[in-house]
């Protein structure tokens, strides 16, 4: 029986890894944090999702030697024409957690009427199989909600408790992580990745 192929995986967000492990341990990878390699992060100079995770992804795989995966993701709120988007993650400046952020989005939407506060989710994961791959395969999610100004559940991260599934009567912060990565854009987007790994497309 082969060995299980080490992937590097571009982030040290411990929600992200957790998302990703579930999606593609299963595939036979040996997953591995960037962390584990002391790879820095890579700074985020992209003005898109696909830029942003390229650069991510070949960061990863030029400093392990290894194929990596990336994703880039942000939400885009239609009140704030499509803000905060790529810099979702640093939103409310130097210094940006969950909740800065969210309280930001929150002070921004206050005078938006709940109909006009629709958002999603956007995310785009690239899978790099080394640092000059001049093909990476690029796999694209998006998750349709609005935002409520009173945060609800605990699971999750980022923007979750401020995100709102009309389909769902509750926010992404309130269902349970197998739910999630069957709805979200990230799972979307893993489970392209997933096939045309599979196949090799």
């Amino acid at each position: 029986m082969a060995a299980p192929q080490k992937l590097v995986i571009a982030s040290g967000n411990a929600g992200k890894l957790r998302e990703l492990s579930a999606l593609l341990e299963p595939l036979g990878f040996e997953l591995h944090a960037q962390s584990e390699f002391s790879v820095p992060e890579a700074e985020e100079t992209g003005t898109t999702f696909v830029e942003n995770a390229i650069i991510k992804a070949r960061n990863a795989a030029s400093l392990t030697g290894l194929p990596a995966v990336a994703d880039d993701s942000g939400i885009e709120v239609d009140a704030l024409d499509g803000a905060p988007g790529v810099y979702s993650a640093r939103f409310s400046g130097p210094g940006a957690d969950d909740a800065r952020n969210n309280a930001l989005l929150v002070e921004k939407l206050r005078s938006v009427p709940e109909d006009r506060r629709s958002a999603r989710y956007r995310a785009v994961i690239v899978y790099m199989r080394h640092a000059a791959d001049p093909s990476p395969i690029i796999c694209e999610g998006s998750w349709e909600g609005r935002i409520t100004l009173e945060p609800r559940g605990d699971n999750g991260f980022g923007y979750d408790p401020h995100f709102w599934l009309d389909s769902h009567g509750c926010t992404s912060a309130e269902l349970d992580p197998q739910e999630k990565n069957r709805l979200s854009h990230r799972g979307q987007a893993l489970r392209q990745l997933v096939e045309r790994l599979r196949t090799g497309s």
